[in-house]
């Protein structure tokens, strides 16, 4: 992962510590200037600096006189979706991302990063995985290694690599595991937190006990799940859907190897030879507009599908996204086993 504060440099250090720091960032060569109050003031590429040496510049100079003034940023909390995609299509590769403050808080690098969603992401990671006994005995579900990592971790890994940078993971069962191999977050230069449930809350109980979401969209998605899902494409249709709630749906095709008649009161209208029917079923994966979710009853077992049904009640959009990728909800020893031989063979 990247950390953001190799691109950081105070604007009254000295040209050649600049000059420094950019040779070491090599390909992904700009310096974002900071004020004293590490406000974001500008700016500082090779360019810059081989244009301040032509104005008569000299290598005693401060960076401060070398900057553009006028660098493209992201205001955390305050961008949509159409921003990043068209920094992405003008081919800025790296921009720094802005608290209220003004202050650097991230540097997207579009080399490591698929996108940046507006989003907060939410695990659920705290069931007892008996299905699983008895490797769950002693080790969380969402710890058991998939390859060469925890199943959580590949969850994780692939939210981070579309730029999402807030986490919440839910945890109960063994959950100080959970906790001390991820922490804080800092390892991968992300923020998670930790949401305890002192009894089984459900799908979505426990988020009624996050009030400090960052952006006004959240994704919330079962830990134990193998994807590759797209999560731009995802949030683009959640987006252009102007739904309350998406949930990813899983296709199943049923081959009936006979004809199927078509009665009416005993007599036969129609048939058809041999037809498929493709069904959808609940991928665990949903994303949801903040405001909805004052809906969810406080410290409640409450699943996803209760809040679904309600937004359906009150005429709602609640939107079906068919995956195209790979999906693998990992429940039982077989699922396991598959796994561990798909992680070889899926790109994720």
């Amino acid at each position: 992962m990247n950390d953001y504060h190799r691109h950081i440099i105070k604007c009254k250090s000295p040209i050649k510590q600049a000059l420094a720091q950019l040779n070491e960032l090599a390909a992904d060569a700009i310096l974002f200037v900071v004020d004293e109050e590490e406000k974001l003031k500008g700016s500082l590429t090779d360019g810059d600096v081989r244009r301040g040496f032509l104005r008569g510049l000299t290598l005693d100079d401060v960076v401060d006189k070398f900057i553009q003034s006028n660098p493209k940023y992201i205001q955390k909390g305050a961008y949509t979706i159409e921003e990043v995609i068209n920094y992405r299509k003008n081919h800025f590769k790296i921009i720094p991302v802005l608290c209220r403050e003004g202050k650097i808080v991230n540097v997207i690098n579009f080399r490591f990063l698929k996108s940046y969603l507006p989003v907060d992401a939410v695990l659920m990671a705290g069931g007892r995985g008996s299905r699983l006994r008895p490797l769950t005995d002693n080790v969380p579900k969402p710890l058991l290694k998939v390859g060469e990592k925890p199943i959580i971790e590949h969850n994780i890994d692939r939210l981070i690599s579309f730029g999402i940078d807030d986490f919440w993971i839910s945890v109960r069962y063994l959950g100080e595991q959970l906790e001390e191999y991820f922490q804080d977050g800092s390892s991968k230069f992300v923020n998670i937190k930790w949401v305890w449930e002192d009894e089984p809350l459900g799908t979505l109980g426990a988020v009624s006990k996050i009030e400090e979401f960052q952006h006004d969209y959240v994704l919330v998605t079962n830990s134990d799940l193998l994807t590759n899902l797209d999560y731009e494409d995802f949030f683009l249709d959640f987006i252009s859907k102007d739904a309350a709630i998406s949930v990813v749906s899983i296709p199943y095709s049923v081959n009936i190897p006979y004809a199927v008649l078509e009665t009416e009161d005993n007599s036969i209208k129609s048939f058809k030879e041999k037809p498929t029917y493709t069904y959808y079923s609940n991928g665990g994966i949903y994303l949801i507009k903040k405001e909805v979710l004052k809906y969810i009853p406080k410290n409640s077992f409450y699943n996803t599908t209760d809040l679904m049904e309600l937004m359906i009640e009150k005429g709602l959009k609640v939107n079906s996204y068919p995956l195209r990728g790979y999906w693998l909800d990992i429940g039982k020893p077989e699922d396991f086993k598959k796994a561990q031989e798909d992680i070889r063979h899926i790109k994720f």
